[in-house]
């Protein structure tokens, strides 16, 4: 199987990126040699954890790699200013992600808040997502303004000539209300894009034996097929998978 990538972008920040990444390579991790990249990660010192750090923490060991870090809670082309040192350089973050994909069969590479957010002046995960010829995950609130964001993302991915690899939603309650039942059926019809994951709101906050057993059960089975194409080729060699 050639290497392949996979970008993770939101709707918005705090949105479940990281857990859905997480569950993403736990669901994919027997069968596949699945390695993690943060392009840029805020908010966090050297040395300190970063999200990084709570994939694998519920994953267990996995390849990874950070590209840089700023130690303010701010998109990171305004942390970079606000630290006072130079901006990611696109070509370089390009070149780092190529080479470790290069040595994985899937590459997860998730975005730092939403898809339009700054990584480098006019530079988005949008920008690396091309530059690595990958499809786009969408993590989606569950509840009100699930429908505006979700759309004006996906917008937003198919202007850049992406393709949207499905919607995942970040966190789903124990007791979904009227809005949130109505936008699983909604999201959808309005963004032409199906929803292929749904994470349980907490999900993070289990054991990690508990998350790698449960994991895959969170995803559509189908769409999981289709990220491993190796699998799906003895059994059916006209199914084109996910990332083709």
């Amino acid at each position: 199987m050639s290497a392949r990538s996979l970008v993770v972008t939101g709707t918005s920040t705090d949105i479940g990126k990281t857990i859905v990444t997480a569950a993403l390579a736990a669901a994919l991790a027997p069968r596949l040699d699945v390695a993690v990249c943060k392009p840029a990660q805020t908010g966090v010192l050297d040395g300190e954890p970063g999200d990084l750090a709570t994939v694998t923490a519920l994953t267990g060991p996995l390849p990874t790699l950070e590209c840089i870090r700023y130690p303010d809670p701010l998109a990171p082309e305004t942390a970079a200013r606000v630290a006072g040192v130079a901006p990611a350089d696109p070509h370089e973050m390009h070149s780092r992600i190529a080479a470790f994909a290069g040595r994985h069969d899937l590459t997860l590479v998730e975005g730092a808040g939403g898809a339009l957010v700054r990584l480098a002046p006019d530079h988005t995960i949008l920008d690396v997502a091309a530059a690595l010829s990958a499809a786009v995950l969408v993590v989606v609130q569950a509840g009100l303004g699930a429908l505006n964001h979700a759309e004006l993302t996906v917008a937003a991915i198919r202007a850049a000539g992406l393709r949207p690899a499905g919607l995942v939603i970040g966190a789903w309650p124990e007791q979904p209300d009227l809005a949130t039942r109505c936008n699983r059926d909604d999201l959808p019809r309005l963004t032409g894009v199906p929803v292929v994951g749904v994470i349980p709101d907490g999900a993070g906050r289990l054991s990690a034996g508990r998350f790698r057993l449960d994991a895959a059960s969170w995803f559509d089975p189908d769409w999981l097929i289709g990220l491993r194409p190796n699998d799906f080729e003895t059994s059916n060699s006209t199914h084109q998978g996910v990332l083709a």
